[in-house]
Formats: C-alpha cells, sequence, structure tokens
C-alpha cells in the first residue's frame, strides 16, 4: 500500500507542475478546472452536431468532499444553441491529493468512471447520465462530466427530508432495477465483471485507516448510540469484518455501495433518483436495501415499514429479472449488513488524516444515530451467532 500512496504524492507533484496548460481536446484529461478550455469544451459536447462550436465557458465555486466538484456554464455559437446543447455541466473529479488519495487507493475514482461509460447507459433508472467520464491509472486523476440536473429537480434530499411511503418505495424499485438488470442482461453483467467485488474494495479501504478511524468514530458518537449496543464495542469490527466476508458466497449484482440519503434526490415526476457512483462494486443487494432503508426513514417509519419494504423490494427485484428470495433469507442479509453500513458513518465522523472531511458533524451523527437504533431494533449482532 505503501508503494500505492508514493506513486499518487509522485503523480500529484507532477501534475501540480502542469497546471496552467490549457487542454484542448477529449483526449486530455485536465489536471485542474482552470485548464479547461473552449476548444476542450467543444470536443467533448459538440462531436454529434455539425459546426457546432463552445465560445466560452465559467466555473462555478469549488465545492470537495470526497470528490472535488465544480459546475461549468458554457457559451454555444448558434448551431450549437438551436441543437440545444448542454449550457450548464455538474463535474466530479479527484484533483486535489486528498481526493486522490481515498478515491485512488479505494479504487473510487476508477469505478465511477467506468460506471458513467460503460454500466449506466444499460440501466433504465432515474440517474445522471455523463458527456465525459475518465480515469488515468498513472496519476489517479479523474473527471466525469454530467449534466446539470438542478432545474428538472424538485428536491435534493438531506438527513432533513420529509420521507413519505411512496418516496422509499420508489427507493426500493430503482434499487430492484438496477440490481435485477446486472443479474440477468448479459451486456450489463460483462461491463459489471470490470469492477470490483465490495470486499475487495472494502480490503482497499483498510489502507487509508478504516479500522481505527471507524472505532474511533464508534466511540466518539455515544451520544447517540444506543447504550446497549455501544457497550458491545468490542464486537463491532469482528462482525464488520463477518458481514463482508459474506459477499464471498454470496450471489453478487451492481451494488451502489453508498446509498444514504444525501446522494438521492426527487426527480420532476416524483420518481427518486440516485447519483454518487464512487462506491459502486460486484456486490450482494442486501447492503443497498438496508442502508438506504437505516438512513432515509425516521426511527418511527422505518420500525413501521420496514419488513414491508424489504417485501416490496424483494417482489421487484424478481420483476426486473433478479433471483426469487424468500423473506425470512432476506431478513438476514438485512440484518447483517447493516454492519457496514454503520462503518461508513463511523469513519466519516472521525475520518484520517489521509481522507478528507466529507459530511457536517450534524449530518454525520443523524445517520449514524438512525443506523445504529436499526442494528439494535433488528439485533444485527446477534444475527451472526
Amino acid at each position: 500500500m505503501s508503494e500505492v500512496v508514493a506513486k499518487i504524492r509522485t503523480a500529484y507533484e507532477r501534475d501540480q507542475r502542469r497546471k496552467g496548460q490549457a487542454v484542448r481536446t477529449a483526449a486530455e484529461l485536465p489536471v485542474c478546472y482552470e485548464d479547461i478550455s473552449a476548444e476542450w469544451l467543444t470536443d467533448v459536447l459538440c462531436r454529434q452536431v455539425p459546426g457546432a462550436r463552445a465560445l466560452g465557458h465559467r466555473l462555478g465555486p469549488p465545492d470537495s468532499g470526497s470528490s472535488n466538484r465544480r459546475r461549468i456554464f458554457v457559451e454555444y455559437n448558434q448551431p450549437g444553441r438551436e441543437a440545444g446543447l448542454p449550457t450548464a455541466l455538474f463535474c466530479k473529479a479527484s484533483q486535489d491529493l486528498a481526493n486522490r488519495m481515498v478515491l485512488g487507493i479505494s479504487s473510487g475514482a476508477y469505478v465511477e468512471t467506468t460506471f458513467y461509460a460503460s454500466i449506466r447507459p444499460l440501466l433504465d433508472i432515474e440517474a445522471p447520465r455523463a458527456y465525459y467520464s475518465r480515469f488515468d491509472p498513472e496519476t489517479f486523476n479523474s473527471l466525469i462530466v454530467l449534466g446539470d440536473i438542478t432545474d428538472e429537480v424538485t428536491e435534493f434530499c438531506s438527513h432533513q427530508t420529509r420521507m413519505t411511503r411512496a418516496r422509499a418505495e420508489s427507493q426500493m424499485s430503482l434499487l430492484a432495477r438496477a440490481h435485477g438488470t446486472c443479474y440477468s442482461d448479459s451486456r450489463a453483467k460483462a461491463e459489471l465483471d470490470r469492477i470490483g467485488t465490495w470486499p475487495e474494495f472494502f480490503e482497499r479501504t483498510l489502507g487509508f485507516g478504516i479500522k481505527d478511524g471507524s472505532n474511533k468514530g464508534f466511540l466518539s458518537a455515544e451520544e447517540v448510540i444506543p447504550p446497549s449496543l455501544y457497550r458491545r464495542f468490542e464486537e463491532i469490527w469482528p462482525a464488520t469484518l463477518q458481514s463482508v466476508e459474506l459477499h464471498n458466497h454470496l450471489p453478487l449484482t451492481l451494488a451502489h455501495g453508498d446509498v444514504h440519503l444525501k446522494n438521492w434526490y426527487v426527480a420532476g415526476n416524483g420518481e427518486m433518483g440516485l447519483g454518487d457512483w464512487q462506491c459502486a462494486s460486484r456486490g450482494h443487494w442486501g447492503r443497498d436495501v438496508a442502508y438506504a432503508i437505516a438512513t432515509a426513514l425516521s426511527t418511527d417509519d422505518r420500525r413501521a415499514w420496514e419488513r414491508e419494504l424489504l417485501a416490496f423490494y424483494l417482489d421487484r427485484l424478481q420483476a426486473a429479472g433478479g433471483p426469487a428470495v424468500g423473506f425470512d433469507e432476506a431478513w438476514m442479509h438485512y440484518r447483517q449488513q447493516l454492519m457496514t453500513v454503520l462503518t461508513w458513518w463511523t469513519i466519516t465522523l472521525t475520518p484520517t488524516p489521509d481522507i478528507p472531511d466529507m459530511q457536517p458533524r450534524d449530518i454525520t451523527l443523524e445517520f449514524i444515530r438512525r443506523i445504529a437504533r436499526t442494528m439494535e431494533d433488528v439485533d444485527t449482532l446477534g444475527s451472526f451467532r
């Protein structure tokens, strides 16, 4: 792992010396957003429209978390305007050193660029589409250019979003279509083979300290974790590893991997949409379903709906080409896969030096609260006996 870290640092330092050199063709990957030129945007966006050109552009303010996010506003000549080419873009990159570390070591940058380039076109789901998606395996730099859906979206979700039963069912429907398609569609299965498994993804996160960071986060979140669960701290990491290991013995499909509520949006037609695919892998569907239900719903609503939502998902999964799964088996998956759902948020509360500070403390604590209460209610630790 130290060799990978050294490679990323060396490539990053080399790229810093290249800053200020404008990129002009889509074959070139920008070192920073400021190096994007009108010629580059023309090559990326105007290829299918004869005579169209990007005349200029404006960058929105930087917005960095796990990735370096930025909006680009583009001006076209008349053929471009008449063709309705996108004037607002939303971009994700791994340009800063901390972002290359977390997205390079975990393979998140490679995974998300691969998803948007090769897997997303095969899925009938509400999710953004990409105009450009590229990862450089030598430098761990990456860039994804998406259409900016701001004006088409009713709401970008947060921990304060009121989730109705219909919205929760829409989440289950989207996940079932994505999972089911990648179980049954030969093209989707072939493209999915290009990305690693969930255990492989999780193993790489050990390189930037997820064990120590998540353990520290658990102990730091005492105020929101039920006392009966908090007292069992010594069981948390062993059960986490067991939860991951189960994926080596289960049928795998496309797993989004980070379906917390902030990665969802409400589309103009009222259906739920899902973005941020940098934690995608070949995994079992159970983790996505448990993750979505545990983080999206208030404790009262989750307690009232979780079994019915799981049954709803199973029905839609089979209809979308996935396997028929009995409820008792599915309930066990739901209980067991909550372990790494918790891990993803305890590490967020106390990130290690190599991980960018990704979420505000109040949001992180709220999601830990919801996940931990779910684990206590369904006796997640007891499911491994």
